[in-house]
């Protein structure tokens, strides 16, 4: 969802807030793959939203959140829930059995110029200026470039893996536009909640269809890794993403954005021994720079840099 706000000076403690939620974020690509090495991929994901749907509940009680009495919403959060938790978290967690997890979160940055894509076509008030449409061109190329030629004519299981990727960054890039006006004026908290809950009613079933009952006999590893990716990557990642957007606004939450790649690409190196070619190197400088043209850092006058900024919504 794109959202229309005045730049804010970053205090120290947004700049924590923001570099932990990074940290976060780019360490739940190696809780997936650390995960699906013992749990099947729908039923990593079961986990993944039902723990994170119990713990925020858990908050709303105990900070006495009021909760909304409008009916509507059940659709509502169940689109989300599907749009922003089922299908994204799927695709990835299944695409990472075939891909690295730095360039999984390299392609997941794509997350913001899907977004605009899709915004354009959705809202008569988000045109595609010649700003948008440098750094759409930039984040394509930059995928392009991470990918390769192959990725579209080899379809083999790592150009899969990286397909899927690209495909719930597009659901995560839907869920935003969708967000805009279906969950407006509510508690963020209380939203958040709601679509995982949504969430769990449909990837429980087709957990239990597809992979059947979990035997619960996983290593310690597995079981901090699924309960990382419930309570950290998810629940307190919700928390601290609003509290981030309170402090510092949504243009400097943007660089969320470009800060997770990083952070997924040393954990992974040094958990996993994982390196990426210079061609995702490549692309990831590619895919920054539109991002930042995006964001309104680079490509303006230094008197225009203090006016509105944009900034996808949608979660890791």
């Amino acid at each position: 969802m794109s959202h229309i706000v005045p730049q804010q000076k970053m205090s120290r403690a947004a700049w924590a807030l923001l570099l932990l939620l990074s940290v976060i974020w780019g360490a739940s690509f190696l809780s997936n793959r650390a995960a699906i090495e013992q749990v099947p991929v729908l039923t990593t994901v079961a986990f993944r939203v039902t723990g994170a749907a119990v713990a925020l509940w858990a908050w709303i009680a105990l900070r006495r959140l009021p909760l909304p009495c409008d009916p509507g919403l059940i659709w509502r959060f169940a689109v989300m829930g599907v749009l922003n938790n089922v299908i994204p978290f799927t695709l990835i967690v299944w695409g990472q059995s075939h891909v690295p997890s730095g360039l999984a979160a390299i392609l997941n940055a794509t997350t913001a110029v899907f977004t605009v894509l899709v915004a354009t076509f959705a809202f008569a008030d988000e045109r595609l200026t010649l700003r948008k449409g440098v750094a759409v061109l930039l984040g394509l190329a930059g995928v392009a470039t991470v990918m390769g030629r192959d990725a579209v004519t080899a379809l083999d299981p790592a150009s899969a893996g990286q397909l899927a990727i690209l495909g719930a960054s597009l659901s995560y890039a839907f869920a935003a536009t969708f967000a805009r006006s279906a969950v407006k004026g509510l508690r963020p908290e209380v939203s958040a909640a709601g679509m995982l809950t949504a969430a769990t009613f449909f990837i429980i079933p087709a957990a239990l269809l597809t992979d059947g009952v979990p035997t619960l006999d996983y290593r310690p590893a597995t079981w901090i890794a699924l309960g990382y990716l419930a309570f950290a990557a998810s629940a307190l990642a919700y928390l601290l993403y609003y509290a981030v957007l309170a402090r510092a606004g949504a243009g400097n939450l943007s660089l969320v954005t470009l800060l997770i790649p990083p952070f997924a690409i040393a954990l992974g190196a040094a958990v996993y021994q994982e390196a990426l070619s210079p061609r995702a190197w490549a692309g990831f400088g590619l895919l920054a720079l539109g991002l930042l043209i995006l964001d309104g850092r680079l490509g303006l006058p230094r008197s225009h840099r203090k006016k509105a900024r944009e900034v996808s919504t949608a979660s890791r």
